[in-house]
C-alpha cells in the first residue's frame, strides 16, 4: 500500500526576504541487507522529485520552513510528510548555502538522523532506499550533503554510543560489531571489540540470550544514563 506525500523541498518557497529562501533537509540514515547481498549497508530514502528543477532526480527529504516553528521542528515535520519516517535520533548537521546550488537563492538547513529497521514504514509512493555508497547523481547539492553526512557518522560512532541508533533495544556484541564495521567500512577483531565495549561502561548484560544455529549468544542493552552523543551547551536547542 502506497501514500501520497509531499514533495521535498526546493518546490514551493517560504520567503526571509526578497531574495534568500531556507529549506530543511534530513539525511537519514539505517542499517539494512540491500537487494543482492548478504551483508549489511549504509542506506537512506530519497524522494523522487515530479518536478523542476531536477525533474525525475532523486533528492533528500525536505521541505520549506514554516516561519512559525522552530528548526528541529521543521525537520521532523518535512520527514513525516515525504517519507513517514520518525528518527530514533536527530541533529543539526550544517547548512548549505552555495550562491549557485538552486536556480533561486536557497539556504538548506540540513539535519542528519538514524532510524532502526523495524521503524521503517510501509513503502511510501515516490521513495525508495539506496546504498548510501553507491548513490546515483542527486538533485541539487545532495551528493556532497550525504558525504559530509556519513563523514559525521563515522567520526561519531568512534567516540560515543549512537550505533544504538541503529539497533533493536536488546542486541548481541556479534550484531553490534556488525554496526560499527558497516559504518568504517572494515572488519575488527571480535576479541579486542568484545574487551573494549565491555570496559566502556555502555553497555549492560541481560540475562537473556538469543538462539539459533550456532551457541546462544547474551543480549546486551545500552546503559540509559549516557547520552547517545554529546551535543555540547546548544544540544537542547536548534
Amino acid at each position: 500500500m502506497t501514500r501520497t506525500v509531499l514533495m521535498p523541498a526546493e518546490t514551493i518557497p517560504t520567503v526571509i526576504d526578497d531574495a534568500i529562501r531556507v529549506a530543511v533537509s534530513t539525511v537519514i540514515f539505517t542499517l539494512r541487507r540491500l537487494p543482492g547481498s548478504d551483508a549489511a549497508a549504509v542506506a537512506l530514502p530519497l524522494v523522487r522529485r515530479t518536478r523542476d528543477p531536477h525533474e525525475g532526480q532523486w533528492a533528500l527529504p525536505g521541505g520549506w520552513l514554516d516561519v512559525t516553528e522552530d528548526l528541529g521542528a521543521a525537520a521532523s515535520r518535512t520527514l513525516a510528510e515525504t517519507t513517514g519516517l520518525a528518527p530514533s535520533y536527530l541533529e543539526q548537521l550544517y547548512a548549505f548555502g552555495a550562491i549557485d546550488r538552486s536556480p533561486s537563492r536557497v539556504v538548506s538547513i540540513v539535519y542528519w538522523a538514524l532510524i532502526r529497521p523495524d521503524e521503517i514504514v510501509d513503502a511510501v509512493e515516490n521513495v525508495s532506499w539506496f546504498d548510501a555508497a553507491a548513490l546515483p547523481e542527486l538533485a541539487f547539492d545532495h551528493n556532497e550533503i550525504v558525504d559530509y553526512a556519513l563523514w559525521r557518522l563515522r567520526n561519531k560512532v568512534g567516540y560515543s554510543r549512537i550505533a544504538h541508533g541503529l539497533l533493536a533495544d536488546e542486541f548481541t556484541l556479534a550484531e553490534l560489531r556488525e554496526v560499527y564495521e558497516t559504518i568504517l567500512g572494515r572488519r575488527l577483531d571480535p576479541a579486542n571489540f568484545r574487551r573494549q565495549v565491555e570496559n566502556s561502561g555502555n553497555l549492560i548484560p541481560t540475562e537473556r540470550f538469543r538462539t539459533g544455529s550456532h551457541r546462544p549468544a547474551r543480549l546486551y542493552r545500552y546503559n540509559q544514563d549516557v547520552e547517545l552523543a554529546e551535543r555540547g551547551p546548544l544540544g537542547a536547542r536548534d
